[in-house]
């Protein structure tokens, strides 16, 4: 197996590779994080980031990623292609490549590099919310399997089970992985795509959705994730813009301590 931290943990299982030669890898899909149909995109996006960081040639740390989920990813099996672009003197650029039967499922490009101090400030703000502690955990949904691999509790923008509409696509809430993990690089690209849809945020009615593309800028090294440990971690999701078959999505991971991990953007296909 090629991958890091807990072997244990449901999480390590279902992003694990195996070697298959050079720049090669073979991974398969795990039914705790199935998805409404096929598996969800943030374990695939953190499967594809795993080659790169279980890669002997990988310099420093990841620093962006983006995924391309170019086709529908079937449950079972599926090889992986992680080559070196460029390497430059502090910074790596790779191309990762998630084949089944034989054609491009999805595809990504990193960015990693050897950090180093300077100077620095954050202009986005820590939102004020209630502690994660205070607000209940909210139920797993049964047709998304994904969402009982996370503890989820929400300050505002949950899905209504009243059926009623928002003016707002706004989420904020406490997320961690369920079981509790250690956060890494790669829980923390997982967890930058686990929020609801905004469409359905904004909207009560189930419609065919899919990411098409997701970007994820990691600002936090490895020891500021090291430091968070297993606690939750706040998340701040909304939309932008929805018509004509797609819409935006951007979002936040900040640290309980009110340091910002990482920030997200992504477009998602939508059907009526």
């Amino acid at each position: 197996m090629e991958t890091p931290g807990t072997a244990a943990h449901v999480f390590d299982a279902t992003v694990a590779l195996a070697r298959d030669g050079d720049d090669r890898y073979t991974g398969h899909t795990h039914p705790a994080y199935g998805n409404m149909v096929g598996p969800f995109g943030g374990a695939i996006g953190a499967t594809l980031l795993n080659a790169v960081v279980c890669h002997p040639a990988r310099l420093g740390d990841p620093v962006s990623l983006t995924v391309h989920y170019a086709a529908p990813i079937a449950d079972g099996a599926f090889s992986i292609h992680a080559r070196v672009m460029r390497t430059n003197r502090s910074s790596q650029h790779w191309f990762v490549e998630l084949q089944q039967d034989g054609q491009a499922a999805a595809f990504a490009t990193a960015v990693t590099a050897t950090r180093r101090e300077t100077w620095g400030t954050t202009d986005a703000v820590f939102p004020q919310v209630p502690p994660a502690d205070s607000i209940a955990p909210a139920p797993a949904i049964p047709r998304a399997a994904w969402t009982a691999s996370y503890d989820m509790r929400f300050v505002e923008g949950g899905l209504r089970p009243d059926g009623s509409t928002s003016d707002s696509s706004q989420t904020r809430l406490w997320i961690r992985d369920e079981p509790p993990r250690p956060l890494d690089f790669l829980s923390l690209a997982a967890i930058c795509d686990a929020f609801f849809p905004r469409i359905f945020v904004r909207r009560p009615k189930w419609v065919p959705v899919g990411t098409v593309a997701l970007t994820t800028h990691f600002h936090a090294d490895a020891a500021q994730l090291e430091q968070q440990g297993t606690a939750p971690v706040l998340g701040v999701a909304y939309g932008r813009h929805f018509g004509k078959g797609f819409f935006d999505q951007s979002a936040e991971i900040w640290s309980s301590t009110g340091e910002l991990l990482a920030a997200s953007h992504q477009v998602v296909y939508y059907k009526e």
